[in-house]
């Protein structure tokens, strides 16, 4: 396995442990743990990330394809983008949601946001600059 996934089974224990609240550099973070399934092998694949809460739909949040700024999306994003559905863990409630990748303004506007509450959002953007957009998916409750 992995350095990678044992790391994230590492934040998804604690995550189920201590009621959604995980430390290390997601201390203080709100964090949601996604379920997708894989759009070429069918196999089930669950990763942590942080999210924003859409501040006027309580029924919407919003993840960020960074990859930490690597050149290249991460997997969960082309998977979630191409079955437009998911399953999500947000504190102790776990519900389906349906998946829509944000664009223009929209897009800008929430990444901005993240990345004033997180600068290392920021320099994600920057490390990605002239190689790809980071995508922005909202997440809303079905």
């Amino acid at each position: 396995m992995s350095e990678y996934n044992d790391w994230n089974k590492r934040v998804i224990a604690e995550f189920r442990a201590n009621g959604g609240k995980v430390g290390g550099q997601f201390e203080g973070a709100p964090v949601v743990i996604m379920h997708h399934t894989g759009r070429t092998s069918g196999a089930s694949y669950e990763n942590p990330v942080m999210y924003l809460a859409d501040e006027s739909d309580p029924a919407t949040i919003y993840v960020f394809a960074s990859k930490a700024g690597a050149p290249t999306d991460p997997d969960w994003y082309r998977n979630m983008t191409a079955s437009g559905t998911a399953t999500v863990e947000v504190g102790t409630e776990t519900y389906d949601v349906a998946v829509r990748e944000l664009e223009g303004e929209d897009r800008d506007r929430a990444y901005a946001e993240q990345a004033t509450r997180y600068p290392g959002f920021a320099e994600y953007e920057v490390q990605t600059r002239g190689i790809r957009t980071i995508p922005v998916l909202a997440l809303s409750r079905t």
